[in-house]
């Protein structure tokens, strides 16, 4: 009985976890696939024929040298810089207790969430000449993608590494500082061998996100500086070169896969045998002076483009003036099928399509690689399936965008007229911070709960109604705010699926900047504040809902 009680148990395991590997396969190892099959195999009589030496021919071109190592310097440095900042914040914002605290960590986490396309117009409105940056002389230079990269990542150091100090027992520093160790000597010996993997997971991340940037370099490096990612959207939407974008996608994909091995060495999926504890917060010593002036700093980066950029959506023709904003009824210079405000309309119902998409699926995924194993096979599954489903994090935007486009178009996949195919994509973008919002949540929770609540009668169903949904439906709600913000934001997919008819706010907001004249740039600036707003707003509640001890990226 037991044994037959089991089976049913892994089967019926084994069928909740094929439905998100099936959605998965479909809507993002399709599209990806075929895009990369379009570039990798040449047309010939026939049927078509493997051809690898295109690609390689590719590889060996100067831009594209060029391209890759613009890409790997500019990545470098900014993951570098963001670890330098974002470090000592995190220590602030998640080990001292100070007023104010929750809305300076919301403040900060809101870079992370905007729209890129807002990023990049926010720093290029900084740095310009008529910005309070203008002096000097950035505009259109490799510092001011670096400004974006860091501004946009910064969040990630100060979220996972914070959340890895909040988990940290103070003891073994208390005993050390006892034995006459000085603050320093603590961090060094005691706190930093503790937090390594943490920063070093981070740190990791951080260089794909940056290394995979779209919005912040196609803004701030325009025509002169290319990232691959930026290089893969002009290769396939304007020079249609599908080898050369296919051999670029190809490179970006082993490096994500590298990069995921690494973070998930470093970064195992939590089991559920392992409790964590959560650190109270001090009050502020003057051992803590450093640290807060960084925090201040970076406080400081980040609200000047902000405000920077709301400042100048209200000013036109050297006087104040509320034009911009009134413009968005329109469709800037007829660029656009529809008005500004019916763009943000679209947005905001598109994202909650996505919302309830990435929600359902990642709450299955979650489930599934939280589930107590007994087998190293087990464990190893949960961890493979971990990773697979991670692999929206570094995969090209565009790429996946672009294949939609070629991989939907027959029956009886022909979704290039349904209005579900950019929620679809948007959802696959918003999966990864979903069940990393999710997993340590479901991770915590005692399996012996669920044995008693089954112990006493309950079924599975109302076991997981009773033990699971109880705990988790913060962290859900703060889930679905995630990805709501990041469905408002996204640009990269959405750029190439988006009806003409129905665009969201930030492809009207690219497409005004990519117009020239005063009202098409002073529209966008206004729209990208509008955006802006809500999405903060979002995030503003997400950080009322965050449980303690959880949310790392």
């Amino acid at each position: 009985m037991t044994t037959a009680a089991g089976v049913g148990r892994r089967v019926a395991f084994a069928a909740l976890a094929a439905v998100p590997v099936a959605v998965f396969a479909v809507f993002f190892v399709l599209p990806v696939g075929a895009m990369l099959e379009r570039g990798l195999w040449t047309a010939q009589p026939g049927g078509s024929r493997f051809d690898p030496g295109a690609v390689l021919a590719v590889l060996q071109r100067p831009r594209t040298g060029r391209v890759l190592w613009f890409t790997v310097w500019t990545s470098t440095v900014a993951t570098f810089v963001s670890v330098l900042l974002g470090v000592p914040a995190a220590y602030v914002l998640h080990r001292l207790r100070f007023p104010g605290r929750g809305l300076v960590r919301a403040a900060l986490l809101v870079p992370f969430v905007l729209p890129t396309v807002v990023v990049g117009l926010a720093v290029r409105e900084l740095i310009s000449s008529s910005g309070p940056l203008g002096f000097l002389g950035l505009d259109g230079s490799p510092v001011a993608i670096l400004i974006g990269l860091v501004f946009f990542n910064v969040a990630v150091v100060i979220r996972t590494v914070g959340v890895a100090w909040e988990g940290l027992d103070r003891r073994p520093g208390e005993a050390a500082s006892a034995l006459g160790a000085t603050p320093w000597q603590v961090f060094r010996t005691v706190t930093f061998p503790a937090l390594r993997p943490a920063i070093v997971s981070a740190a990791s991340v951080v260089f794909l996100f940056c290394a995979t940037a779209f919005g912040v370099v196609l803004v701030l490096g325009g025509v002169r500086y290319s990232s691959v990612e930026t290089e893969i959207y002009l290769l396939t939407a304007d020079l249609l070169d599908l080898p050369a974008a296919a051999a670029l996608s190809l490179v970006q994909m082993v490096a994500v896969v590298v990069l995921l091995v690494v973070v998930g060495r470093l970064r195992a999926v939590p089991d559920p045998t392992v409790r964590r504890s959560v650190a109270a917060p001090a009050r502020p010593q003057w051992r803590d002076a450093p640290a807060a002036l960084v925090t201040g700093l970076t406080l400081l980066a980040v609200a000047l483009p902000v405000l920077t950029l709301v400042l100048a959506s209200f000013r036109r023709d050297g006087g104040w003036s509320l034009d911009h904003y009134r413009a968005l009824e329109g469709s800037g210079d007829g660029l656009l099928q529809v008005s500004v405000t019916d763009a943000l309309l679209a947005s905001l119902r598109i994202a909650v399509d996505a919302t309830w998409m990435s929600l359902s699926l990642g709450l299955i995924v979650a489930f599934v690689v939280t589930r107590r194993t007994r087998t190293s096979a087990g464990r190893r599954a949960r961890t493979l399936l971990d990773g697979f489903f991670m692999l929206p994090l570094g995969v090209s935007a565009v790429t996946l965008g672009f294949g939609f486009l070629i991989a939907l178009d027959e029956p009886p996949l022909d979704l290039r007229t349904s209005p579900l195919l950019v929620p679809i994509a948007q959802a696959l973008v918003a999966l990864p911070l979903v069940v990393r919002t999710l997993v340590p949540v479901l991770a915590g929770i005692d399996d012996r709960q669920r044995q008693a609540a089954a112990s006493l009668g309950a079924g599975p169903l109302r076991a997981l109604r009773t033990v699971d949904l109880a705990v988790v439906w913060r962290p859900l709600l703060a889930a679905a705010g995630f990805a709501f913000a990041v469905s408002l934001g996204e640009f990269g997919a959405t750029s190439f699926i988006a009806r003409p008819a129905e665009p969201t706010l930030p492809v009207a907001i690219y497409r005004l900047l990519s117009h020239p004249g005063a009202l098409n740039y002073g529209t966008a600036m206004a729209a990208s504040v509008v955006l802006a707003a809500v999405t903060a707003a979002v995030i503003l509640v997400v950080e009322r809902l965050r449980v303690p001890g959880t949310g790392a990226w």
